[in-house]
């Protein structure tokens, strides 16, 4: 699988974020990328007025963003915001085959009520862990903050998934890109699969913000931690080969997953997705 980590700046304006998609879709396309990683938010910065920009799945963002995967030949995952009961949103990770049909749909379920912010005032939590064939890969999605929450990778990975996919807007400070970085490698090594995780980078024609923007840092990570690729703190697309034939000999060296001990610790816990409406 090529996979293409699409490290955007992102706009309070929705068009604006779509040519940017609609160009770094071109630019992987053209170096032959079978996936195409957008980072959180792709569709409106924080920052902006979140409810208003908030639209369904079947709404105008999302249906040019999926003939954008389907013109480009191209499965993409980006994120976008979904209205939600009680005057929030959804942070929603969206998943679209290469044939532009809606292959999942993930709703972040760890909200950043830390260091300052609290995304929980206007994002209503997900209900549960989402898996999805992309490029025929089993990919499991997250969200940002949920890179923090280690039982979370496990579950997905003890579900199946050869790649995990984060989006992200990871906020500058004090050691966190050492977090970021550390916690992707961790979560490959622990869980024996792939990382794909594709961050924002700071719009130069957006004013500054308390919001997170994004460190850039896109990478891919393979199962034994080892970085392929790294975008570092520039926009840009960069294409890089995620070998997932490796997932079964390194598994086969270092079996962690056969290993758990679930007599102890209990089943790792994945939730088939319900039923939306």
């Amino acid at each position: 699988m090529r996979v293409a980590l699409c490290q955007i700046p992102v706009s309070s304006k929705p068009l604006v974020n779509l040519e940017r998609v609609r160009s770094a879709l071109h630019e992987a396309a053209g170096s032959g990328a079978d996936l195409a990683v957008f980072p959180e938010a792709t569709q409106v910065r924080f920052g902006s007025d979140l409810l208003a920009g908030a639209e369904p799945l079947d709404g105008e963002f999302c249906t040019e963003l999926a003939a954008a995967a389907a013109a480009a030949r191209v499965s993409v995952v980006a994120g976008v915001f979904e209205p939600a009961p009680g005057g929030r949103v959804y942070n929603t990770a969206v998943a679209y085959g290469a044939d532009g049909a809606l292959v999942a749909s993930y709703r972040k379920l760890h909200l950043f009520d830390a260091l300052g912010q609290r995304e929980s005032e206007l994002v209503a939590p997900g209900p549960e862990t989402v898996l999805a064939d992309l490029a025929g890969v089993r990919a499991g999605l997250q969200i940002c903050y949920d890179i923090r929450f280690p039982e979370l990778s496990r579950a997905l990975a003890v579900a199946g998934a050869s790649l995990l996919v984060v989006s992200a807007a990871w906020a500058a400070g004090p050691l966190k890109e050492e977090h970021w970085i550390t916690m992707l490698r961790a979560r490959a090594i622990e869980n024996t699969v792939w990382v794909a995780a594709a961050g924002q980078v700071p719009d130069p024609d957006e004013p500054p913000t308390r919001a997170p923007t994004g460190i850039g840092r896109s990478m891919l990570i393979d199962p034994m931690g080892v970085v392929r690729a790294d975008l570092g703190p520039s926009a840009g697309v960069t294409v890089a080969e995620a070998d997932i034939g490796m997932t079964g000999p390194v598994r086969a060296a270092l079996p962690c997953l056969e290993n758990r001990r679930e007599d102890v610790f209990g089943p790792a816990l994945y939730y088939q997705p319900q039923a939306r409406h």
